[in-house]
């Protein structure tokens, strides 16, 4: 990996809070000075009053037996070059604090830790790894995730898969099995929790101690990069769970890092999350922005991932989201908004998307902040994407009602549509909903088993094809029925059975179907790529739809939400169209009853709410249809009048209940 020095320009950076490769002048650097190889040691401890460097090459002795650093100008930073050190060398930095105390802390930038419960830092170079994905990442430069098919499989590394021991993987042995499934399953990308180190199993990594220190748990950083680097070779994209909202409070970690309140806010109300028990980073100082820039940087230049997923957004934007009252500070102009973490959050996805063009920024926001995903030059705040928790919210809450209440609850279906393209959205059933007595997806599902998996076969089909980009977590796929559990990998028994075996045969179809069809994911942004046709059937809890690739290709979507059987049901068109059916979420090879069209259905001159045109197709009990539109043209005159029809028709609608979407619609099938 590149070392620079760190000349006065260096310094003034970081403290200015600019410097995103800090990393490469900062920690521990094997390099060569004097004609001696040795590594060469920089830590941030502006407050300290001494700091020593002590590790197991000298047997952790402190006080004199240990190296003496020394303080670079007033930048805080101190220095020490230690000849002869060895890769994988084990040390810690002996802090004499302005209280007069010594205390041992872990490197802030190791490149590598010891395995839990051990906490030291170890010497690691990580530029030492040769890839061979230079053909991936010049396409990242030119990628273009915004107009792309992205199903993203999202994975906790420990627990996918477990050896007969119950021991955890390795990066190399995750590689061996996790690529070719990925490959087979059609996914685009896979997202993994949280790599960077963590000292607490139970926190899913999402309490980190090592910002720029993989994990030790499935072996050494090369791995990872070999994991990644497998992937890339596959065509499947990398992207990690990244925590820049708060850190835990071990005493080895960050925590009054040099006896004060170094990386954290001195103010409990400015520097504590009550809610987690962590401290929150203090943004508005430069050696913090710095660090957490480096951090970000770092794992997309060096481990090449193609994108993090930023955790916990509304906790930085905001001083009061998850706290009560008197435990947070307004700011400045007495709100309630973090202006420091703002500012941060713009100039994080201002300097990414510059270094790595193609990249994805995606920010798990759960407020109505707004401009998240738009560019900081219009005020922004620069992601590329933002998971959409309110459909995923108001999907699920629908979905757990019993059928015969659905009807009472129909907008949670639409209201999506209301505010589906202000930003660039990921359709996320994450780990996060599976968890903590929330039930699997499968068992969110009202009825008995049959109705279960025909339910979690609907809820696919609609995520697949409403706007926006997708996102399961692992054990989704095929069915698992009992919540997540970290402590132990996925019931993969299951696909001994035909319902789970058949659930996973449909998500590899979906998958597939998906990433081979423009109009579902080409137009994702705007009304160009999408047209109700009918919002309103809650009578019957069925909702369809066109999507558009704005190339002229377009499939209707049709999904019934009850296991009510509707063998004539009739949707209307402006023009003559014929419906192709691409899948059937019914058919009996996924578990279904074998209900719904296999053949291609003709519109007929039958007007039907406003439309000129009209099918009947045969729509299978909770079972979602996606049919390939090939449509014709009319005469002009006709096309006039299915103009004016159109118009009528969309003001109509839009007057009846949760149907405000419609009125930006546009006309067409």
């Amino acid at each position: 990996m590149k070392h620079l020095q760190l000349d006065d320009m260096q310094r003034y950076l970081f403290l200015e809070g600019s410097n995103a490769f800090a990393y490469q002048c900062m920690g521990a650097h094997p390099c060569r000075r004097d004609d001696e190889e040795g590594v060469l040691f920089r830590v941030w401890a502006p407050a300290a009053r001494q700091v020593r460097l002590t590790g197991d090459f000298n047997a952790w002795k402190r006080a004199a037996q240990a190296f003496e650093m020394h303080p670079q100008g007033d930048s805080g930073i101190w220095e020490c070059f230690v000849a002869g050190m060895k890769p994988f060398a084990a040390y810690k930095y002996d802090i004499l604090t302005p209280q007069g105390q010594w205390q041992l802390k872990a490197d802030p930038y190791a490149f590598h830790s010891e395995t839990r419960p051990g906490d030291a830092s170890k010497v690691y170079d990580p530029g030492t790894y040769s890839w061979q994905d230079e053909q991936w990442m010049q396409n990242r430069c030119k990628a273009d995730p915004y107009h792309s098919p992205m199903n993203i499989y999202e994975m906790h590394a420990g627990s996918w898969k477990r050896g007969e021991d119950g021991s955890v993987y390795t990066y190399e042995r995750l590689a061996d099995e996790l690529v070719p499934y990925l490959k087979d399953m059609g996914y685009t990308h896979v997202e993994f929790l949280p790599l960077t180190e963590y000292p607490y199993d139970k926190s899913w990594g999402y309490q980190v101690t090592g910002y720029f220190a993989p994990t030790s748990r499935y072996g050494a950083p090369d791995g990872l990069m070999a994991l990644i680097d497998r992937l890339h070779q596959a065509d499947i994209g990398v992207i990690m769970d990244w925590v820049p909202a708060h850190f835990p409070r071990d005493a080895f970690g960050l925590r009054r890092f040099d006896g004060t309140a170094l990386y954290e806010h001195e103010d409990p109300r400015r520097g504590d999350n009550p809610q987690w028990g962590t401290h929150v980073f203090d943004y508005g100082k430069g050696g913090v922005a710095s660090f957490l820039l480096s951090s970000a940087m770092y794992w997309l230049k060096e481990y090449h991932f193609d994108g993090l997923r930023v955790d916990a957004v509304s906790y930085m934007l905001y001083n009061h989201y998850g706290r009560e009252e008197g435990q947070w500070l307004p700011n400045r102009y007495g709100g309630t908004e973090n202006l420091e973490a703002i500012d941060f959050l713009r100039k994080l996805n201002r300097l990414v998307f510059e270094h790595c063009p193609g990249v994805i920024m995606a920010a798990e926001e759960a407020t109505a902040f707004p401009m998240v995903t738009r560019p900081t030059y219009l005020g922004g705040l620069g992601f590329g994407f933002k998971w959409d928790m309110g459909w995923m919210n108001d999907t699920l809450a629908y979905l757990k009602l019993d059928p015969v209440y659905r009807s009472y609850h129909h907008d949670k279906l639409t209201f999506s549509m209301m505010y589906a393209f202000n930003e660039n959205y990921i359709l996320a059933l994450s780990h996060d909903e599976v968890v903590h007595g929330k039930h699997s997806l499968l068992d969110k599902m009202p009825g008995d088993y049959w109705r279960k998996f025909a339910g979690l076969r609907a809820l696919y089909g609609y995520q697949y094809t409403h706007p926006g980009k997708k996102l399961v977590f692992m054990g989704g796929e095929f069915g698992q029925f009992i919540e997540w559990k970290d402590d132990d990998q996925l019931d993969w028994f299951l696909l001994q059975y035909d319902a789970h075996r058949n659930m996973h045969a449909y998500v590899r179809e979906l998958n597939q179907l998906y990433r081979k069809t423009p109009a579902l994911w080409r137009v994702d942004d705007s009304w160009d790529g999408f047209e109700w046709i009918n919002a309103n059937d809650s009578a019957n809890s069925v909702i369809s739809y066109i999507r558009r690739d704005g190339l002229g290709g377009a499939v209707v979507c049709v999904i019934n939400f009850t296991p009510q059987y509707l063998p004539a049901y009739r949707m209307g068109f402006h023009r003559p169209t014929t419906l192709k059916p691409l899948l059937c979420s019914d058919e009996e090879r996924f578990g279904g009853s074998g209900k719904g069209d296999r053949a291609p259905v003709e519109t007929t001159a039958v007007a039907f709410e406003g439309r000129h045109y009209s099918a009947q197709i045969e729509l299978a009990p909770l079972c979602a249809m996606i049919f390939e539109a090939q449509e014709k043209q009319l005469p002009r005159n006709a096309a006039v009048q299915t103009a004016h029809a159109a118009f009528a028709g969309v003001t109509k609608a839009a007057a009846g209940a949760g149907a405000g979407a419609l009125c930006a619609q546009k006309t067409g099938l």
